[in-house]
């Protein structure tokens, strides 16, 4: 007898789906979401449910969000998703964040601040002490991380600094998924790969690095152990099984940040496969066995497990970019937006360093403001498009450059994320840029769908995943390639002169 096809990503009914249930739990930058999957990690139909929010932003470069909001959010989307659903069905509960958050908790396991989150760089100052004090290039190779306004260091002597009494009654700095997870179900453990992306975590040893704490002054103690993602937990409270019993006897998987979950839902788990997400923010990543020797200075590289790691650079500012385009400067709609996108490239573009909130990689000016150049009076709301996604695109391609210094068998560039969608042509400029082909792929949640995947991958190791839906390319045009060049060279003269001066 022939075996069955497997599925599509396609969602399916309840009724029609098989069992073991992944319960999935996405927090982005926008909004939370949960959703149950089925065995083959499709999302099931009427079991969807999401819940908006937003970042707080200030001028000094506050980025935060209620942590307790987050938690009455995250409860209220599991109640939903779990609706109609009878015990024994869910076998995993399992979710994924934005990366690199910080909450301070009291001895209680309330929270004494809001969830600081990646973007935030109030801590600047505090980045400029830490590296005249340490070797920078030591702790990146040791931590695959720079040092940087999106990790922990700076934050913690911030903190000690400004907040000197919420310091010393913090009893635990949790990130916001351990956060969550402390309050709804009473679990404590935090994920490799998130201390990792908190850039405290040694890559060699997979253990919290002793001689960074001790530069900040904070005890490993005050930080939840590391658990790996083959590690989930079955010990949670009463209290949430009493609200929830269709999660009876379900294993808790550590939460994960959002870029190792975008990876493994777009299907790129080897190192021949970069994933490129295009969000509120964006990153290429690609997977590793082990941890590179030698890290290039504009990457970072997190552990994600005892055996693998993620290499790869992020952009604080790409879906923030638009957003902000869309409602100051150069309000137009997605037609036209799309159709200044596919267009050639033209001479006299304004140049565009987008760096809304800071750059990570590949240079880590964690203070870094965009700069917007050459304008002259024909410059109008097209124009200034153009030069935002040309200046996005370069952004990638600084971190592409050297991905393939670290993975030099990519064979593709798998693209996803807001962006990708609301802006069909994004790819257009960004593909010229890398001078490599993307693929943007058609599933929808894709961190969230990555996030059951993974937990899958250890309830069932050898039961095949939903397939992704091929999808055209978008290629690089030759001709196109000498503006290009042009373009990257204009971006390092003005990141000279301005950023990095």
């Amino acid at each position: 007898m022939a075996e069955e096809p497997i599925p599509t990503t396609q969602a399916i009914a309840l009724v029609s789906a098989p069992a073991p249930y992944v319960l999935a739990i996405d927090i982005g930058s926008g909004s939370t979401r949960g959703c149950l999957y089925d065995a083959y990690a499709r999302p099931i139909k009427k079991h969807l449910v999401k819940a908006e929010h937003a970042f707080i932003e200030a001028a000094d470069g506050t980025a935060e969000v209620d942590a307790d909001q987050i938690v009455r959010e995250v409860g209220e989307v599991i109640d939903g998703a779990l609706k109609g659903i009878d015990p024994g069905l869910v076998k995993a509960v399992v979710m994924d964040t934005f990366a690199s958050s910080l909450v301070c908790v009291d001895a209680d396991g309330d929270a004494l601040t809001a969830c600081i989150t990646y973007a935030d760089s109030r801590s600047s100052e505090h980045l400029a002490k830490l590296r005249s004090q340490l070797d920078e290039d030591e702790v990146h190779q040791r931590t695959g991380t720079r040092l940087h306004t999106s990790y922990h260091l700076p934050r913690l002597l911030w903190l000690q600094d400004e907040f000197p009494e919420v310091f010393a009654k913090t009893a635990k700095f949790l990130s916001l998924g351990e956060y969550v997870y402390a309050k709804l179900a009473g679990i404590e453990g935090a994920a490799t790969s998130t201390m990792a992306w908190a850039g405290i975590l040694n890559r060699h040893t997979c253990e919290l690095d002793e001689e960074l704490l001790a530069a900040v002054g904070v005890d490993r103690s005050r930080f939840a152990p590391v658990v790996d993602p083959s590690e989930p937990i079955t010990d949670v409270s009463p209290e949430a099984l009493r609200r929830w019993p269709a999660l009876e006897g379900a294993a808790w998987f550590p939460a994960v940040p959002d870029g190792y979950a975008s990876n493994i839902g777009v299907g790129a788990s080897t190192p021949s496969v970069a994933a490129m997400s295009a969000a509120t923010s964006g990153a290429i990543r690609v997977i590793v066995d082990g941890t590179p020797d030698v890290l290039p200075t504009g990457l970072w590289a997190y552990r994600v497990s005892k055996t693998q790691s993620i290499v790869g650079g992020a952009l604080n500012d790409v879906g923030r970019v638009t957003l902000w385009l869309q409602s100051t400067l150069a309000p137009l709609t997605y037609e036209q937006i799309d159709e200044v996108f596919r267009a050639a490239p033209a001479e006299g573009t304004p140049l565009v360093l987008p760096f809304l909130t800071g750059e990570r990689a590949t240079g880590w000016a964690g203070d870094a403001r965009a700069v917007l150049t050459g304008v002259s009076s024909a410059s109008g709301p097209r124009e200034l498009w153009r030069g935002a996604v040309e200046g996005i695109a370069i952004s990638y391609a600084r971190v592409f450059e050297q991905l393939l210094e670290v993975a030099p068998g990519i064979r593709s560039v798998i693209a996803s994320g807001g962006v990708t969608s609301a802006y069909p042509g994004f790819m257009h400029p960004v593909a010229q840029a890398l001078g490599f082909p993307v693929e943007v792929v058609q599933v929808k949640r894709v961190t969230m769908r990555g996030a059951a995947a993974l937990a899958l991958s250890v309830l069932q190791a050898e039961h095949p995943l939903a397939t992704i839906p091929q999808t055209s390319l978008t290629e690089p045009d030759a001709a196109q390639r000498d503006y290009y060049d042009d373009l990257r060279r204009r971006f390092e003269n003005v990141y000279d002169g301005v950023i990095a001066k």
